[in-house]
């Protein structure tokens, strides 16, 4: 037997006992992705609270949120409102696989200083969550600069009038938390506050109820939603950004997938 023919018998026995086991895997994969994954995917809700060029746990970095916005633009993701993904959902049209909402919790004075050059020029949406009576005192909004973003794409939102931890309140601390936070946005700005946000993303059903009542259209949370896929509107489930979401964009890109929620564990603040 030449040593042509040797070494073609070689591959075709290679093939066999590998070749074979490759093919269905990479069969199987495609399959699990396309039957099981593909129809799971659910719009990242990134959640950032403080853009700050001291590094802690809630903060990104100016240059790093810089580097994270860019990254968005550049890659071609579709960046749209929470009112736009609030329609969508209700009409129930599917969202392309690119697709980010964004926001912001707290409405520290940094969203307005570093946040919003960057948002302004790479021209995308977002929502900040403002705790209504502490505008106005250092280190927060002011309403002039509310005023401002408003006029020019940033949506704002109630996160309490005083960041108390809702499920810890009376009902008729309840209402007036959920409620007279929507009047004093809706009183400054002129327009309506159609999104509500849990301090430290805790809930319950009947301040959900009470939501829905004061005529708010999402409420969102942290990573304390039980509803993966987010197709309930008063309990979206968020994806916290960390700093080194910046300076290692592949972190960023895995936040991005939309199957995220899918298998991540970790704190329920996360």
């Amino acid at each position: 037997m030449s040593a042509r023919n040797t070494k073609g018998g070689s591959v075709k026995k290679w093939f066999k006992k590998i070749g074979w086991g490759f093919l269905v895997a990479v069969v199987a994969l495609v399959c699990f992705y396309r039957l099981w994954m593909y129809p799971r995917y659910t719009v990242p809700m990134l959640m950032y609270h403080y853009i700050d060029p001291e590094i802690w746990s809630l903060s990104v970095t100016p240059e790093n949120f810089e580097r994270q916005m860019k990254f968005l633009s550049e890659k071609k993701y579709r960046v749209i409102s929470l009112d736009a993904f609030v329609e969508q959902t209700k009409a129930g049209k599917p969202f392309a696989h690119n697709t980010v909402v964004i926001t912001f919790d707290d409405g520290r004075s940094d969203n307005y200083k570093n946040a919003y050059p960057v948002l302004k020029k790479y021209n995308m949406p977002a929502t900040i969550f403002l705790i209504t009576q502490w505008m106005d005192r250092d280190p927060q909004l002011t309403w002039d600069q509310v005023r401002e973003m408003a006029a020019n794409g940033i949506d704002f939102g109630s996160h309490t009038q005083h960041h108390r931890y809702v499920p810890d309140l009376l009902p008729r601390e309840l209402l007036t938390e959920i409620v007279n936070s929507k009047y004093d946005i809706e009183g400054r700005l002129g327009r309506p506050a159609n999104h509500f946000c849990f301090p430290s993303g805790g809930f319950t059903e009947e301040a959900k109820a009470v939501i829905r009542q004061a005529g708010y259209t999402s409420a969102s949370t942290t990573n304390r939603g039980m509803d993966r896929h987010n197709r309930d509107l008063y309990e979206l489930k968020r994806i916290k950004v960390k700093n080194r979401d910046g300076e290692n964009t592949f972190y960023f890109w895995i936040k991005l997938s939309g199957y995220y929620n899918l298998f991540r564990g970790g704190k329920p603040g996360d």
